[in-house]
């Protein structure tokens, strides 16, 4: 007969002999699945085991030190999740050589929750994790973080840029005086566009607007500079200026945020990454005929371009596609729009088309050749 009685933490089971049998210990390669709800002075971690359960729950200081020691206390293979976010790129450097894999999921993604607290969310993203429910986002690549960081600057201070001089539209258009076209910013016109307007207060918020864009412009100079010299210490640039419509500029930003071309493995994934990739709807499309299922002629209905995408990378390829059709492949655009097709939507298979061909010269590091390319419909 066997007997069971109860102790701290555990069950001791005692045979017929009156001999005790010592627990068993919890494999060491078990693997953990580990959700953490990242914030700016907290962290909330909870540990599921390979069947779900919540074997730990811990809240501790969003500090590197306190969240390495916490994982040297789980054994077994771990695997990590977090959402993108501010502190997402210092997190996976700092957790990676900790655990098996760390995934850095993607928010908008996750459906919503009615209840929700930093402890659900936390073992939610675990059981995600475990069920492999999550859409990661690219982290890891440290080659070109330099250009990465130089190209958000230059972005910074082009966005600033660009909200100076639509404040300067708007105060004038707000009077009623017509300010089309680029001489408002002019420091040699500006004399007269002041003497048009009867309010001193105004006049001074103008003047200030336009030494706010005199320093950004210095500013777009040098980050500019910094980042041409950044860009030519990537051999990849020059792949990549080969391409029509790719000039130093726009080589530097697809090499910073597309980063690499290696963890696109199609190009309708790169094409959505840059916001090229095309939406389209269709619904019973299959029929049956005599018995058996067949497709039917409908044809997809587009609707328009993914809404999810890097705003960086869309702008260069579209900006390349508008030179290349004034350029090297006028003739081209100029036969899609003899063909019935909107100057809009040909410049955006131009766009898709420059995006595919950088994707592959890229993976086979050759440079742009004009008689391997083919022009149809870019899908």
């Amino acid at each position: 007969m066997i007997k069971t009685r109860r102790s701290t933490g555990s069950k001791i089971v005692v045979d017929s002999n009156n001999k005790t049998k010592l627990p068993k210990e919890r494999p060491v390669n078990e693997t953990k699945y580990i959700g953490m709800d990242v914030h700016m002075a907290t962290t909330v971690i909870a540990v599921r085991n390979s069947v779900g359960k919540v074997v730990a729950e811990s809240i501790v200081e969003t500090k590197a030190s306190v969240i390495v020691d916490f994982l040297k206390g789980q054994r077994g293979a771990l695997y990590v999740t977090f959402e993108e976010g501010t502190q997402a790129s210092w997190l996976y450097d700092l957790i990676r050589p900790h655990a098996a894999e760390v995934v850095v999921c993607d928010p908008r993604q996750i459906a919503g929750q009615e209840s929700k607290s930093d402890k659900t969310d936390a073992k939610r993203l675990a059981e995600l994790l475990r069920t492999n429910s999550l859409k990661p986002i690219y982290h890891g690549e440290h080659r070109v973080q330099a250009l990465k960081e130089l190209a958000h600057s230059y972005g910074s201070i082009i966005h600033d840029g660009t909200r100076v001089k639509n404040r300067l539209k708007a105060l004038f258009r707000g009077r009623g005086i017509a300010c089309q076209g680029t001489g408002v910013y002019s420091k040699k016109e500006r004399d007269e566009w002041l003497k048009r307007l009867d309010n001193g207060a105004l006049r001074l918020r103008i003047q200030r607007l336009w030494k706010e864009l005199d320093l950004l412009t210095e500013l777009r100079q040098e980050a500019e500079k910094d980042l041409m010299v950044e860009a030519r210490r990537h051999p990849e640039s020059k792949i990549l200026r080969s391409i029509p419509g790719i000039g130093p500029m726009r080589a530097a930003v697809i090499l910073a945020f597309a980063i690499t071309p290696y963890r696109f493995r199609t190009r309708k994934q790169f094409w959505n990454y840059c916001g090229l990739g095309l939406r389209s709807k269709i619904t019973s499309e299959y029929e049956l005929v005599q018995g058996r299922v067949r497709r039917s002629k409908k044809r997809p209905l587009l609707r328009g371009l993914n809404p999810n995408y890097n705003r960086a990378l869309k702008d260069a390829f579209k900006g390349a596609a508008v030179t290349a059709a004034l350029g090297p492949w006028k003739s081209q655009f100029d036969a899609m729009v003899e063909k019935g097709m909107r100057a809009p939507v040909a410049l955006v298979t131009l766009a898709r088309k420059i995006a595919a061909i950088s994707l592959v010269l890229w993976k086979k590091g050759e440079r742009y050749n004009k008689s391997k390319v083919k022009f149809g419909h870019a899908a």
